[in-house]
């Protein structure tokens, strides 16, 4: 016998008594807490949904009969709205994996040039409302530049041209706020976002509320039904992997920050109808509640994960306990202790769920 015929004959011998049968893996039994990490985690929104329920049901006791008066709702969705506004821009770029902190500067130096220029220079009302919305369009293509070509983190980035667009502020205005009479006089088209409809029990809607749903609704679009939107997803999920696969990531950072400044310059419109006036005052600071908003709302501030329906929902649900706590008698200083819980809140569970990816 040869070789080869040895080899065969011990290979053969030496597999008698093997196991017969197919190889088989358990599936591993799901507890009732992964099962519901796995839901949030497929359901992001659920979670500000949730909130926003159990937060209704705890003031309409809190609060009374008061809480559901319809004025009262409607004054949330008014102190919501500009909130909601830059949250919708906000949440283009954290969806990126980056963060914006100049949404509030951008919005008041965009309703300063409207205002100086169509009451104090005399353009006609048009000219100087465009010119506002190119302004908040060139500072946020501005930070998109910065961000994708030079590749400086987005949290410095922004922290500068928060400083920056901060003095503009000052330099366009003189430190002068433009009166609502004035406004009126010269460029009523400014103040058309603060109109009302009434629809009778003291409930009421401002053009300024409808306009951030036209908003909401044409950035979930673009989100949700185009290519840039995936293309955003798939940068702020994994910038590398998005570049390999073709996708041109330095064009889509530079197209989210200035779609988001333009929707800041849109809010500055929104802010002059909400409070009459063209203020350099006006309300800088409403970039941390925009980011309070998407992060309530289940908007991974690691990109990649979230929506707007979240967003809005997290921005109603900073007015509702505001609003809710201001009822019963709760000092402010508590008000903010609340909204501050929840943002920490919101950061941890977005951290747990993230679990399930890794």
């Amino acid at each position: 016998m040869d070789e080869d015929a040895r080899g065969s004959t011990l290979a053969e011998s030496g597999l008698k008594g093997a196991s017969q049968s197919l190889a088989s893996f358990e599936e591993e039994t799901k507890t009732l807490v992964k099962r519901v990490q796995h839901v949030l985690h497929e359901f992001p929104t659920a979670i500000p949904f949730i909130v926003l329920i159990v937060g209704i049901i705890i003031f309409s006791f809190a609060a009374g009969s008061r809480f559901f008066a319809p004025f009262n709702l409607s004054l949330v969705l008014q102190q919501v709205t500009i909130i909601g506004t830059l949250g919708i821009a906000q949440t283009l770029v954290i969806l990126t994996a980056g963060i914006d902190l100049s949404v509030g500067v951008m919005m008041v130096l965009s309703s300063i040039i409207m205002g100086r220029l169509a009451v104090v220079w005399g353009w006609p009302p048009e000219v100087a409302f465009a010119l506002g919305l190119l302004a908040g369009t060139a500072c946020g293509f501005i930070n998109g530049v910065l961000v994708a070509w030079i590749k400086l983190p987005p949290f410095i980035v922004t922290l500068g041209t928060w400083s920056i667009y901060g003095a503009l502020i000052i330099l366009v205005s003189h430190s002068e706020t433009i009166r609502s009479e004035d406004i009126d006089r010269m460029a009523p088209i400014l103040h058309w976002t603060g109109h009302r409809i009434i629809f009778g029990h003291g409930a009421l809607i401002t053009y300024g509320s409808i306009l951030m749903i036209v908003m909401a609704v044409m950035v979930w679009y673009i989100l949700n039904r185009t290519a840039f939107g995936r293309h955003v997803y798939a940068a702020g999920d994994d910038p590398e992997a998005a570049r390999l696969s073709g996708i041109n990531t330095n064009a889509t950072l530079i197209g989210v920050y200035t779609i988001a400044g333009f929707i800041c310059a849109v809010a500055g419109w929104i802010l002059i109808g909400r409070i009459g006036a063209a203020s350099p005052l006006g309300n800088q600071t409403a970039n941390l509640d925009a980011i309070t908003a998407v992060v309530i709302g289940g908007t991974s501030l690691f990109g990649g994960r979230g929506s707007l329906v979240g967003t809005l929902v997290g921005a109603l649900i900073v007015g509702v306990f505001r609003d809710g706590l201001a009822l019963a008698g709760v000092n402010v200083l508590w008000q903010e202790f609340a909204v501050g819980i929840l943002i920490i809140l919101a950061v941890t569970i977005d951290q747990w769920i993230r679990k399930i990816s890794t």
